[in-house]
């Protein structure tokens, strides 16, 4: 299994702390396209976009910025990350991303997930109450609509379907639908019971955050009747690649702190990140992939060891990193990073969760 290496953004849109200027929506959209467009010349696998429903974000309609990409990139594979599947109608998730696997030749990829952030929910008119069935529901529907065609179903949340023709259909090979799990037990049980991939989230933490995650997936996985070993994991994270340790992290800090503090204010008024701790977060034991390329290629065959992945996701530019220190780090993470952990990873991991 080949590793697989991507970076995802959520477009925010957040002042920046050296200039105090503001990008506008529409710079931040052009912007993200072109980060897609590096990532493929420099050879990345996976470019993701992900949802959110706030002014302080561009990506309110992930599938438009991923049908964009389609048509400015050539290779890489374009996932959601992720989609908010209780607050969408899978129908209509289906229908999307079906159009994006027919622009892109088949790059398409979906990673459904609760969603950390629950703005969703009363904009679409959907009772948090129903958080947990909703998603569950929804993902069944989703998983059968990508089995057959025409299809019966029926459910709770929304109107049965009777024969429903769902088109299009993939351009070739099913589309991949990943499960986006933050650490909750019960998201692994049930990912790993129906079998399907899972991409793990980090935000901050240590290295080891998931080894509890992936014990519960894999066994839940083989009681089901899966080979676990077949099954992909993904870590999804923040991080950034500079030349040399200090350089990526005198970059990436201040963007990411005002990130933390400005963007990820679901649960309240933000997060404040201390110089300190956000040091601790990027030193070898903790989980943030920031610095040099060989800093981020040790951490990341840690987690090939630690948990058997065979894919990583970072999230660089958190904050509102401007474009150019941006697509720098790109490059580097193409060019530098990938092609070593690819080969050094090519082997089976010397000890899984």
């Amino acid at each position: 299994m080949t590793f697989e290496i991507g970076i995802m953004t959520f477009g925010e849109v957040t002042k920046d702390p050296a200039t105090g200027r503001l990008p506008s929506p529409r710079q931040r959209v052009r912007e993200t396209i072109e980060q897609a467009k590096v990532a493929d010349e420099v050879g990345l696998d996976v470019f993701g976009v992900g949802e959110h429903h706030r002014s302080d974000f561009v990506g309110s309609a992930p599938t438009i910025l991923l049908a964009a990409a389609a048509e400015a990139t050539e290779h890489i594979r374009l996932t959601s990350s992720v989609t908010v599947l209780g607050s969408e109608d899978p129908v209509r998730v289906w229908e999307q991303f079906a159009t994006i696997d027919l622009l892109s030749g088949g790059r398409a990829e979906i990673i459904a997930g609760r969603g950390s952030y629950t703005e969703s929910f009363p904009l679409f008119g959907y009772d948090l109450r129903d958080y947990a069935e909703l998603f569950r529901e929804k993902l069944d529907l989703l998983l059968k609509i990508r089995e057959q065609n025409p299809l019966t179903w029926s459910g709770r949340f929304r109107a049965p379907l009777v024969d429903a023709d769902i088109a299009p259909r993939a351009d070739g090979d099913p589309i991949p639908i990943w499960v986006g799990v933050g650490g909750s037990p019960a998201s692994a049980i049930s990912t790993g019971r129906l079998g399907l991939p899972m991409a793990l989230a980090l935000l901050l933490g240590p290295v080891t955050f998931h080894e509890q995650t992936v014990e519960l997936y894999r066994a839940s996985a083989e009681r089901a009747g899966h080979d676990p070993a077949a099954l992909p994991i993904s870590i999804n994270t923040h991080g950034y690649v500079g030349r040399t340790t200090r350089e990526a992290r005198e970059t990436m800090y201040p963007y990411f702190a005002l990130g933390m503090a400005e963007n990820n204010h679901q649960r309240g008024a933000g997060f404040p990140l201390s110089r300190a701790a956000f040091d601790a977060q990027a030193s070898p034991g903790s989980g943030l992939l920031v610095g040099s390329p060989q800093e981020v290629i040790d951490k990341l065959l840690t987690y090939h060891e630690l948990y058997g992945v065979s894919r990583a996701i970072i999230q660089m530019g958190f904050g509102g990193m401007p474009q150019k220190e941006h697509l720098k780090a790109i490059e580097r993470l193409g060019t530098e990073v990938a092609p070593v952990v690819r080969r050094e990873a090519a082997v089976p991991a010397r000890r899984t969760a």
